[in-house]
């Protein structure tokens, strides 16, 4: 294949699109790479992200959450609701998502991830029944974020403190898998509450798309549904003693 090229496109150019060493590629360039590749629609966004979007400055380090979209998450009481950012970091929560999922706010700020959460505490096989899923979909997330922020040191740490402690996240990093999914499932085992199938969905912000906003939902009636709202009762009355 190096030796013809790809669909048409010189080794030279193949080579230094693997390498990222040129970003001045056409469209008909990266079109033909792509359907050589036969790559799906989320492949092909992600080679012209690799093609394209490096511009040798660093993102801002601090990111911000609108006042406006705190506001939403406080005023959903009754799903679990956040705000990710890049390096898959958790920027806002819900004080329902904190009782589900982790007391966010008592995790030092650089530790504030799903990439810790999942991958670094060992809580997190027990508290998620499909943690394989939630591994995978989580370092899917992090390929697609890192190809979105190349020149972002934070995730670029991430990734290298992940492959050193996580024998389970090298694993995964090593297969190149690419997914965005804005909608799911996982299952929960919550230590006071019990079993929740809860599904998800993922809404990224349109002026600042490194924003997600996850929200959770349950099928009415079922006992997933029970278990939420009493977890809901619960987290309340916690908050209003405190």
């Amino acid at each position: 294949m190096y030796k013809r090229g790809v669909a048409g496109v010189s080794v030279d150019h193949y080579v230094r699109l693997e390498q990222g060493h040129s970003l001045q590629f056409s469209e008909s360039v990266l079109d033909a790479v792509a359907r050589a590749l036969r790559l799906n629609q989320v492949e092909r966004e992600h080679l012209y992200r690799l093609a394209r979007l490096w511009s040798g400055e660093e993102p801002p380090a601090t990111q911000e959450v609108r006042p406006g979209l705190r506001r939403l998450l406080e005023a959903a009481h009754d799903v679990p609701a956040y705000i990710v950012g890049r390096g898959v970091s958790v920027l806002a929560w819900n004080r329902l998502a904190a009782a589900l999922i982790t007391d966010f706010g008592a995790l030092a700020p650089e530790q504030r991830d799903f990439l810790h959460l999942v991958f670094l505490d060992e809580g997190a096989k027990d508290l998620y029944e499909d943690w394989d899923d939630k591994a995978a979909d989580t370092v899917a997330y992090l390929r697609l974020d890192a190809a979105r922020n190349p020149g972002d040191p934070r995730i670029t740490a991430l990734i290298d403190e992940m492959n050193a402690q996580s024998p389970e996240f090298a694993d995964l990093w090593q297969r190149h898998e690419l997914k965005d999914k804005t909608h799911g499932r996982h299952v929960y085992r919550h230590p006071i509450v019990g079993r929740l199938d809860l599904g998800y969905e993922t809404f990224r912000l349109p002026d600042d798309p490194d924003q997600a906003l996850v929200t959770h939902h349950v099928e009415p009636g079922s006992p997933s549904a029970d278990a939420l709202r009493l977890l809901a009762s619960l987290s309340a009355e916690t908050a209003e003693r405190h």
